[in-house]
């Protein structure tokens, strides 16, 4: 098991999220934990957020759906999503922020949003560090977004 090292953030994960947030002027209440196990797969996520307003299931999976940067699947296990990513992904990769385990989000009193999501070592590492260094060389969103249009092929809407 990973440690809580950081009193206010619990690990380094909210703690980075907490920085890249700051950079567009917005500040969240983050906390996270982490399970270390011994694969190659980056991590397995189970979140939580609270909501300033209500929303259903229907939006969120909706929501998650929409962004080109999240996966969906109803696969519940890593070995289903990553053995995808070996035989489809680009040189076995999957690029994707993380994919989202449809099957596993939950809206409890109307304003707490539940679920698990898997990140993919590939798409947390490379997709950020070309989008960082993107962003580095033209800080407009824009201009990021039409240059990182070569990768969108191999950014999965569902796996």
């Amino acid at each position: 098991m990973g440690k809580h090292d950081d009193p206010e953030f619990g690990t380094h994960h909210a703690r980075d999220a907490h920085h890249v947030f700051e950079t567009l002027d917005l500040s969240f209440d983050l906390f996270s934990s982490a399970v270390k196990l011994n694969t190659q797969y980056m991590h397995s996520i189970w979140f939580n957020l609270e909501l300033d307003r209500d929303i259903t299931v229907e939006e969120v999976r909706k929501r998650l759906r929409e962004n080109p940067l999240v996966a969906v699947t109803d696969k519940r296990y890593a070995n289903l999503i990553f053995s995808f990513g070996r035989d489809h992904g680009y040189y076995g990769r999957i690029l994707s922020q993380t994919v989202a385990v449809m099957p596993t989000i939950a809206v409890r009193r109307k304003r707490e949003v539940y679920g698990f999501c898997f990140t993919p070592q590939d798409g947390n590492s490379l997709l950020s560090s070309v989008a960082a260094a993107l962003w580095l060389i033209e800080p407009d969103w824009k201009s990021v977004e039409s240059r990182l249009n070569p990768i969108r092929r191999w950014l999965y809407r569902e796996i």
